[in-house]
């Protein structure tokens, strides 16, 4: 999907999500509406946090950009079905029991905990190892990519595509998502309509937002910073319900200025860049595979360049991850994906992505 194209598409579900709510206003009052547009914009802020994910899983998986588009959409597809299955359970137990108020508020407040900490990003990089994904136990893994199929048959086995592990990790962190986000909506309102439609408008129009934001999501640095914030709000909030009655209206200002002041702290204090760049020679491949899974008579596809000396070898997905390897033997610090369609770098030793 092209930049121009993914914009049209965002602009059209945010559209369509904000016509919603004026149906909502319309049709349940002006409350109503506000409350619902609250939520979703809440929606809309943390799914923001699964694009930082996805960019990692798709890195790992090796599935490249032609291929993301369909992983997502069954991904999206998923967590429909998955979140509304949780919502309607959610919803019964603070009716049942009303006390579950303070687990989930300390829930969300734990969630902004890992945010900060990178604890999702470990959890899908563990999850993204091809040869160590929870998928392996239960069916073996073909490491090639095989056009758009999730399943392949080699040698009379039926065997999984990197693309069925990406969505897979795509599902399993969703759920983890959705642990958070859906205790976060309960803090604004607690009509099931309401908060399953504010998540279902903004789970449509990830897909696009990720191909229009993937290239300068990693800019924005202070916005997991102000998604935090956001989590501890809607735990207070959540947590003291029965004593403070916050107005869905200033609910709705505290979302947009927290965001807001994310993104424009991004902007005014940019990170830190890459110092080893200096490093990058203009190299080729010294093999057309890993060199030592070529020695050993293995095979795998998932490659990196040592943009030094041209070593290639095998991505963290693959059980020796000979790429790593060959940094801590030589010290050479900046690498590149050899995964068709892709040309990102990273540093190991500043552990970031090189521009």
């Amino acid at each position: 999907m092209t930049t121009q194209r993914a914009a049209l598409w965002s602009a059209f579900w945010l559209s369509l999500g904000l016509g919603f709510g004026g149906w909502i206003a319309y049709t349940r009052g002006g409350e109503a509406g506000i409350t619902y547009l609250t939520a979703y914009l809440l929606e809309m802020s943390l799914s923001v946090d699964n694009l930082f994910v996805f960019i990692l899983i798709f890195s790992l998986t090796g599935v490249p950009a032609n291929l993301q588009a369909r992983a997502l959409f069954w991904g999206i597809v998923g967590a429909i079905v998955m979140r509304a299955v949780l919502i309607l359970v959610g919803v019964e137990l603070l009716e049942r029991f009303h006390w579950m108020v303070y687990p989930l508020a300390a829930l969300l407040a734990y969630a902004a905990y890992r945010m900060l900490s990178g604890e999702e990003q470990r959890f899908a990089e563990k999850q993204c190892a091809l040869c160590e994904s929870w998928l392996a136990r239960f069916i073996p893994i073909e490491p090639r990519l095989h056009g758009s199929r999730f399943l392949v048959r080699k040698e009379g086995r039926l065997m999984a595509t990197p693309l069925l592990v990406a969505l897979a990790v795509i599902e399993t962190t969703d759920l983890v998502f959705a642990v958070d986000s859906i205790p976060a909506v309960f803090s604004v309102t607690r009509d099931p309509f309401l908060v399953y439609t504010s998540n279902i408008f903004a789970l449509l129009g990830l897909r696009s937002l990720y191909f229009l934001l993937a290239g300068v999501i990693r800019e924005l640095r202070f916005l997991k910073v102000g998604l935090a914030v956001m989590l501890v709000l809607a735990a207070l909030k959540l947590a003291t319900s029965d004593l403070f009655h916050v107005p869905p209206l200033v609910a709705l200002g505290a979302i947009v200025l927290i965001v807001s002041l994310s993104v424009i702290a991004s902007l005014a204090f940019p990170g830190k860049k890459c110092i080893h760049r200096d490093e990058i020679a203009d190299v080729t491949p010294n093999t057309s595979g890993c060199e030592e899974c070529l020695k050993s008579g293995e095979q795998w596809v998932q490659l990196r360049i040592c943009l030094k000396c041209g070593h290639v070898g095998c991505c963290d997905s693959s059980k020796n991850k000979h790429a790593t390897a060959h940094f801590q033997a030589s010290g050479h610090p900046v690498m590149r994906t050899l995964q068709p369609g892709e040309s990102w770098k990273w540093c190991y030793v500043d552990r970031m992505y090189v521009e």
